[in-house]
C-alpha cells in the first residue's frame, strides 16, 4: 500500500502502515525513538480539502520535512506562513469599519481557528512524546498563533454584532421620527380639512372689506403668502427626511479595540 511518508525516510514500518494515501487529521506517531508529526498547512480561502506537511525527528535529534528546508527551520517556516496570513487579516481589520470586512474576516478565520487549534493540540502531544526543548518552543509558538487567530475571530464577530446593533438603533430612530412626521401631517389635516370642506360645500364668503380693498392686488398677495407658507412647509419636510437618511454622528463609533 502506498504511503505519503517519503520512501527515503528510514522510519519504522508502523509509520508507513498507519499513513495511507491521505494524511487525515493532524496527529503524531511515536515509535522506537522516532517522532512523526502530521500537520495541516494554512487553509486556503474557499478550499475545504486540507494540504498536509510531515515532520520527522530521528532518535539522534535530526529533523526532516516534506517541505523546503531542513531541520526545525521547516517547522518555523510553516508557522511563518500562518503569521503572514494573520498579518493580512489584521490589515483588513485596521481598515474603516465595514460589514463586508468583518464578514470576510469571519469567513477566513473560522477554518483557520479550527486548524490552528488542532495544530496546538498536536504540538502538545509531540512535546509530551519527546523532551526536545525545540518542541517546547514550537508548541509555544503555535499557542501564540492560536491566540492571534482567536482574537481576530472575536474582534470580527464583535464588530459585526456592533454594526448590526447600531443599524437597528438607527432604524428605530428613523421609524420614530417618521411616525412623528406622520402625526404632524395628521394634525394639519385635522385642522384644515374640515374648514376647507365646509367652505367648499357651503361656498362660505365672509364680507370683511379686504376683498374690495386694493383689488385685485390684495387677493394676489394672499395667494403669494399662501404659496410661500406651503413651500416652506414642503422644504421643512424634505430637510427632515434628508436628516433621517443620514446616520447620526457618534463618538466612539469605530470598531471595538482588540482585547489583550
Amino acid at each position: 500500500m502506498s504511503s505519503l511518508v517519503p520512501f527515503a525516510w528510514q522510519v519504522p514500518g508502523v509509520f508507513r502502515s498507519r499513513v495511507g494515501e491521505r494524511a487525515g487529521r493532524q496527529r503524531i506517531m511515536a515509535a522506537e525513538g522516532h517522532l512523526l508529526i502530521i500537520l495541516h498547512k494554512v487553509p486556503r480561502a474557499g478550499v475545504t480539502e486540507r494540504e498536509f506537511v510531515l515532520f520527522w525527528r530521528d532518535p539522534k535529534g535530526g529533523w526532516l520535512s516534506t517541505e523546503t528546508g531542513s531541520g526545525l527551520g521547516a517547522l518555523h517556516a510553516h508557522f511563518d506562513a500562518w503569521r503572514k496570513v494573520i498579518d493580512e487579516l489584521e490589515d483588513v481589520m485596521g481598515e474603516p469599519p465595514q460589514a463586508a470586512n468583518y464578514f470576510g474576516v469571519l469567513q477566513r478565520t473560522s477554518p483557520l481557528l479550527r486548524t490552528i487549534r488542532n495544530t496546538c493540540r498536536t504540538m502538545q502531544e509531540a512535546r509530551e512524546a519527546c523532551s526536545d526543548r525545540d518542541l517546547l518552543l514550537a508548541r509555544d509558538e503555535a499557542g501564540e498563533l492560536e491566540r492571534a487567530v482567536d482574537l481576530l475571530h472575536t474582534d470580527a464577530k464583535n464588530g459585526m454584532e456592533f454594526m448590526i446593533a447600531r443599524h437597528g438603533e438607527e432604524e428605530a430612530r428613523r421609524s420614530a421620527q417618521l411616525v412623528l412626521m406622520g402625526h404632524r401631517l395628521n394634525l394639519l389635516a385635522a385642522i384644515f380639512l374640515p374648514l376647507t370642506a365646509l367652505g367648499s360645500v357651503f361656498s362660505m364668503q365672509l364680507s370683511s372689506g379686504l376683498e374690495r380693498w386694493n383689488a385685485p392686488w390684495t387677493f394676489w398677495c394672499f395667494v403669494g403668502v399662501a404659496l410661500l407658507v406651503g413651500l416652506g412647509l414642503v422644504a421643512a419636510i424634505l430637510i427632515e427626511m434628508r436628516c433621517l437618511q443620514q446616520p447620526p454622528q457618534r463618538k466612539g463609533a469605530a470598531r471595538p479595540k482588540r482585547g489583550s
